[in-house]
């Protein structure tokens, strides 16, 4: 009996053994016959709405191979909408099939952006009351959320707060500081470029100065410096003001002593060159007649000729780079744009830091008001604040269209000549009619007369009244 029992046991041991390794043998066979798939990147991600969704895929691999071009994917996300969407992943072998599920969340996880106006640091006048400068906050999805901000005050410093429908929060903060750090700020009476004829009485302008902080601190000004008028030069006058915190402001007036207006003095001047054919035509009488002219160049025509009226003793001044009416008048910065460029051509060609310019026409042009009212008005101010000086014309030789005739354009320049002023002469010495008439209009001025000059930085300015 128990040598049965113990043979009865053995073989219940191996049938189980047997349909164990059948088991493992199953699983085997099931794992190798099954593909395998799995995601690349995270099971669950979540992506800001109205953003764009980047498939990141999975991978597949079939006893041992990879498979995973053959994956098939179903699912659509809609990233304009928030909600939770699903991307699945399925591939199948036969009679084996597999997928992975992977969750993609669309919502609005982004912070309201708020912006303030002025800077955030805010630099106040000690014992003054901050005065809110303003703000604006914007969602991306909510739209515009200024009138949902919070703000609290504290001692120095203020917290703009805002939140949007899905609680996305965002803080900003402004600080104070109770420091005065601008200096005052000073405007001289008159203008900063002053001329004065020789062998006169130069007195002061005036001037006034204010501060943030401070007040009015005028009567602080302390002036430095001398113009001596019989001399005829540059000389500069100095303005100096400090407020209580020590901030100090300094400005200077330059002061220009002329010649007094020399009565039968012709200038010759000529616009929009240089060009070949009619420039060097002029500049070759003007060597045989023994006169200096000057040329209002623009950015055209050759190099050389420009270099040849530098070297030959002619005053090489600034027109315009473009002549284009709307580029130069549409705005203060566009006029210095345009300028600069003709004024660097003539620095690279002479070596002049040229400072004498005359506005494409003139500083009583109307055509500008088309562009910007009121242009004129700024800019023959603001030319003198920058170290130019501008000069018109009382004589118009008429060679811009009123006449295209040599004897034309000296009976108009003869016939307006005058011994009891300063004769400025408008020229185009792109104009070959220009170029036919000049050394007759020279010896008519010199039978009769007249001097020839160039303009140079002291002589006194001929201008126009400004219509604009």
């Amino acid at each position: 009996m128990r040598v049965r029992n113990t043979k009865k046991r053995k073989q219940r041991y191996l049938l189980w053994i047997s349909i164990f390794m059948i088991f493992l043998g199953l699983c085997f066979f099931f794992l190798w016959m099954t593909p395998k798939i799995a995601l690349k990147g995270e099971k669950t991600i979540t992506i800001n709405i109205n953003s764009i969704y980047k498939e990141q895929g999975a991978k597949a691999y079939y006893q041992g191979k990879n498979i995973s071009k053959e994956i098939q994917m179903d699912g659509k996300i809609n990233t304009k909408k928030q909600g939770t969407y699903q991307v699945v992943y399925s591939i199948k072998k036969g009679f084996f099939k597999r997928k992975v599920t992977r969750n993609v969340i669309v919502k609005d996880v982004e912070s309201p952006k708020i912006e303030l106006i002025g800077d955030e640091t805010i630099y106040l006048c000690p014992g003054s009351t901050y005065e809110e400068l303003g703000y604006k906050a914007v969602d991306n999805v909510d739209g515009d959320l200024t009138k949902k901000v919070k703000i609290k005050v504290e001692k120095d410093q203020i917290i703009y707060t805002v939140q949007d429908k899905s609680n996305n929060k965002a803080t900003l903060h402004r600080k104070f500081i109770y420091k005065d750090i601008e200096p005052p700020q000073m405007i001289l009476t008159g203008g900063e470029v002053f001329s004065i004829p020789q062998n006169t009485v130069y007195e002061e302008l005036g001037y006034q100065a204010m501060d943030r902080c401070d007040g009015d601190v005028t009567k602080q000004v302390k002036v430095t410096g001398e113009v001596n008028t019989k001399q005829i030069g540059t000389y500069e006058i100095f303005y100096e003001v400090e407020d209580k915190e020590g901030n100090v402001q300094k400005v200077k007036r330059t002061v220009y002593v002329v010649e007094p207006q020399k009565n039968g003095t012709i200038y010759l001047t000529f616009d929009d060159g240089p060009k070949q054919g009619t420039t060097d035509v002029i500049l070759d009488i003007l060597k045989e007649e023994g006169v200096k002219a000057t040329f209002f160049v623009t950015n055209g025509g050759p190099d050389s000729l420009i270099k040849r009226e530098a070297d030959e003793g002619h005053t090489v001044a600034l027109h315009t780079a473009s002549h284009n009416y709307q580029t130069v008048y549409s705005s203060v910065e566009g006029y210095f744009n345009d300028l600069q460029i003709v004024h660097d051509r003539v620095l690279r060609i002479t070596g002049q830091d040229a400072r004498i310019i005359r506005f494409p026409g003139g500083s009583s042009n109307t055509i500008s008001r088309r562009y910007q009212p009121g242009i004129m008005t700024t800019l023959t101010k603001e030319v003198l604040l920058r170290g130019y000086r501008y000069y018109d014309w009382n004589i118009s030789s008429g060679d811009a269209g009123e006449t295209t005739s040599s004897e034309g354009v000296y009976q108009n320049v003869v016939r307006s000549l005058s011994k009891s002023r300063t004769n400025m002469i408008l020229f185009h010495d792109t104009k070959s009619y220009t170029a036919n008439a000049i050394q007759s209009i020279i010896r008519y001025g010199k039978n009769n007369g007249y001097t020839f000059a160039a303009i140079e930085p002291q002589t006194k300015m001929v201008t126009h009244s400004v219509n604009n």
